[in-house]
């Protein structure tokens, strides 16, 4: 009789009914309507002039950068003020 073998030699039965389309087969301009950008932001991030990535784009950068920071510490102030507050016994 011999060893059964573990894995089933017939292949399942579909669950979906559907057949799906590969990318492939779609029309080059229903997939993709717009400019490729991609080989323009590598020369641009990948420019060894000593700047940090989140910082390449210039002013719009800097500006983003700098308001993260003021309200990361601003928040940081505030947070510390509140503990300080909540740590001081209120007066009857």
């Amino acid at each position: 009789q011999g060893l059964k073998p573990i894995v089933p030699t017939e292949s399942p039965a579909l669950i979906f009914g559907t057949t799906t389309k590969l990318a492939s087969d779609l029309p080059a301009t229903d997939s993709f309507l717009g400019k490729n950008k991609v080989p323009e932001l590598q020369k641009l991030f990948q420019k060894p002039d000593g700047l940090p990535v989140h910082l390449k784009r210039g002013v719009p950068d800097k500006l983003l950068y700098r308001t993260t920071m003021a309200l990361t510490i601003g928040g940081t102030i505030y947070c510390l003020i509140a503990l300080y507050m909540a740590s001081q016994p209120r007066n009857q």
